[in-house]
Formats: structure tokens, C-alpha cells, sequence
């Protein structure tokens, strides 16, 4: 089976996918309630769309094609108030995050729909605790070499996507001691990690057929890598990120991905080299386990430097194209909370300390996600 063409797309317009957790608003657990949301959905126009996820108390929200985060937010609020609206008339609530904070995995059903089916067949347990809540952000790039010689630049920031986004500090009731654990989830499973270090399409054709004849992959989808090419929308798919806890930090990472994006086409800074996945896994531990606190190696140098400094130079770096592409805003508000030491895990945790109940947190959060901030 050969590789699909990659498609045209604009350069450096953003996509954003959001999996979202759904609610009861008694016990504030995962409630099975994704059919009757969508169902309600359907009825308002929106941009992007609404699907159904891995598990029936999940559902995946997506923008359209968008030029500037502030477009993305546009989009994202105009899907987040139709949720809630119809949240509230199913007695739900939705919430952002990356894990449900006290969920058990054992009591999830998997959604009707056949490649969910499929996924349940072959991974088992898994897929049901597959029920971790991500962010995907896809940038268009120029042509298919483009991409991937994108896709390997980006690596060397995943660790600072992961860090800003932390989202899952608590697993089945339990404080994890990791700012995103939410990630370790997504590591049990065979084709995760990271792209194989080719640079251009010929050549990851080349791989994608040695890969399907073994039988272990039919498709792209296949691949749940950290970064992935998508030819079929000419973007690469950033998919580290946890949800956030609002639209607004979501779209300000759509616009970090952006800036930076535009920082590799404009500047070319500097070219990817294999040797630079040799520390990949350790920075990628690192930001999952410590957030804004991890320490960073850099690549090229071997350096050790915390990740908040190495997060607040590269916002320095990245700046002037931040302005053009109307940015600066998402990225300065980016920059005061990384200075601050604040994620999305932080306040999570800030929360649990003052209430002591994990419903009560999840309470707080989904009043987060409504854009009210109790």
C-alpha cells in the first residue's frame, strides 16, 4: 500500500482538536453521555465539528481551517458555549484536563463505532484507558519535504509543549507526582514515540511501505507518534499536549506552534540531525514529570538548562513572528505564567489542596471551562 499525496495546504494555517471529558453534575465522574451530546450538537451550526471518542464520556471538538490564534479562539468559543448550552440540558457538565481526576478506567464503555471496536479488540485493556483527554494542533506547511523537515525541527520542543499544557496530575484518585501523566498512557501503546528520522517524502514513503507490508500498519492513523504528517490536509499534527483546562490557553498554544512554525520558515535556524533524538525521551520524561520545572538538554550542545529558561528564550526567539502573525498576545500571556512557575497542573493541585475533594476540583474546572472562575 502506497503513501498517500500530500496535500496542498496554506502555510502555517492552524487546526485544533480538543478531547474533552463529559460529566455528571452529581458526583462529577465521567458520564456516559456522548451520543445525547452530539445529537443536541447537530442541531446548531458550527464551525469544525464534533465526533464522538475512544469511550462514550468523551468527545473530540475540532476548528476549521484557521489563519491566527485569535481565529481559534473565535472558533472554539462559539463550540464551547453551544457544549455548554447543551450540557446543561443533559444535567452534565463538560471539563478540560488530560485525565479525569478519579475516574476508573474498568468502568468506561467503548464508543459504538467500528474502528473504536477494532481498537478495543486488538489493545485490550488499553483502549479503555485510553480515556486521557489531548490537544492536537495541526500548521500547514509549504510542500511534503517541508513538513517533515518541520516535524523534526519541532521535536526539539516537544518537552516545552508538554510542560505548558500539563493537565493530568491525578490518575484514578491518585496524585501521580507528574505534572502530565497522561502522556504515559499514550507510551503503552506499540507505534507511539516518535517519527523515523527522514527528511524527505520519497524516502517516508519508502518507510510507510516497509511498514505496511509487515501487516502492523493499513494507515497514518496507525501511528500514534507525538508528531505526525497528515498528507491528507498538507499540516503536521502536534499531539502532546494535554486539553487545557480553557479555550483560551488552548488557543495560545495553537498560537506557540504557530510562531514557531513561522520562526523555522523564515530564519531556518538550524537543520535536525538524528543525534538530536538522543536526549529526546529524557526531556520528554522530564516535562511530563516535573512541568515548568523539568530540566531541558539541549541537543546540539548537551547543555543542561531548566526548561522555564529554555521556554522563556525561545518565546524571546520566535517574538517577531509572533507580531506578524498576530500572536504576541497569546505568547505574552504564555510567558507570564511559565515565569510564574503556573500551569493548567499547578492549579489543579492548588485546588485539591484548598478542597481536599477531587469532585470539587473537577466542580472548579468545568466552571473553568464555562469561562466562569470559581
Amino acid at each position: 500500500m502506497s503513501l498517500e499525496a500530500f496535500a496542498h495546504s496554506e502555510p502555517l494555517t492552524l487546526g485544533v482538536e480538543l478531547e474533552l471529558q463529559l460529566v455528571s453534575t452529581h458526583d462529577y465522574d465521567l458520564a456516559p453521555y456522548a451520543e445525547d451530546m452530539l445529537r443536541l450538537m447537530h442541531k446548531t451550526p458550527l464551525p469544525g465539528s464534533v465526533v464522538p471518542e475512544m469511550t462514550n464520556s468523551m468527545i473530540e471538538i475540532s476548528t476549521g481551517v484557521c489563519h491566527s490564534s485569535s481565529e481559534v479562539l473565535g472558533q472554539l468559543t462559539q463550540i464551547r458555549d453551544a457544549l455548554v448550552k447543551s450540557a446543561d440540558k443533559l444535567n452534565i457538565a463538560v471539563v478540560g484536563g488530560g485525565t479525569h481526576p478519579f475516574q476508573q478506567w474498568h468502568e468506561r464503555r467503548i464508543y459504538d463505532k467500528p474502528r473504536f471496536q477494532e481498537l478495543s479488540q486488538l489493545y485490550g485493556y488499553l483502549s479503555k484507558q485510553f480515556t486521557i483527554f489531548g490537544q492536537h494542533v495541526h500548521v500547514g506547511c509549504p510542500d511534503a519535504d517541508a513538513a517533515l523537515l518541520m516535524l523534526h525541527r519541532m521535536s526539539r520542543y516537544i518537552p516545552h509543549c508538554i510542560a505548558l499544557s500539563a493537565s493530568s496530575p491525578y490518575v484514578q484518585g491518585q496524585d501521580t507526582a507528574f505534572d502530565s501523566a497522561r502522556l504515559n498512557s499514550v507510551f503503552a501503546f506499540p507505534l507511539s514515540g516518535r517519527a523515523p528520522f527522514v527528511l524527505t517524502w520519497d524516502d517516508f514513503g519508502r518507510y510507510f511501505e516497509k511498514m505496511t507490508r509487515t501487516g502492523v500498519v493499513k494507515s497514518m492513523k496507525d501511528f500514534y507518534w507525538d508528531i505526525r504528517p497528515k498528507p491528507e490536509y498538507g499540516t503536521i499534527e502536534i499531539r502532546v499536549f494535554d486539553t487545557p483546562l480553557t479555550i483560551e490557553r488552548a488557543a495560545a498554544l495553537a498560537g506557540f506552534v504557530q510562531s514557531l512554525a513561522a520562526w523555522f520558515l523564515a530564519e531556518q535556524p538550524f537543520m535536525p540531525t538524528e543525534d538530536d533524538y538522543l536526549v529526546y525521551t529524557y526531556n520528554r520524561f522530564q516535562a511530563c514529570r516535573f512541568g515548568l520545572d523539568a530540566v531541558y538538554v539541549d541537543p546540539a550542545t548537551g547543555s543542561h538548562m531548566p526548561l522555564r529558561e529554555h521556554i522563556l528564550q525561545t518565546l524571546d526567539h520566535i517574538a517577531r513572528h509572533a507580531g506578524s502573525h498576530g500572536a504576541s498576545g497569546a505568547l505574552h500571556v504564555l510567558r507570564g505564567e511559565t515565569a510564574a512557575g503556573q500551569n493548567d497542573a499547578r492549579w489543579l493541585r492548588e485546588r485539591q489542596r484548598e478542597e481536599e475533594l477531587l469532585a470539587e476540583v473537577s466542580r472548579q474546572a468545568a466552571l473553568r471551562f464555562r469561562g466562569q472562575h470559581g
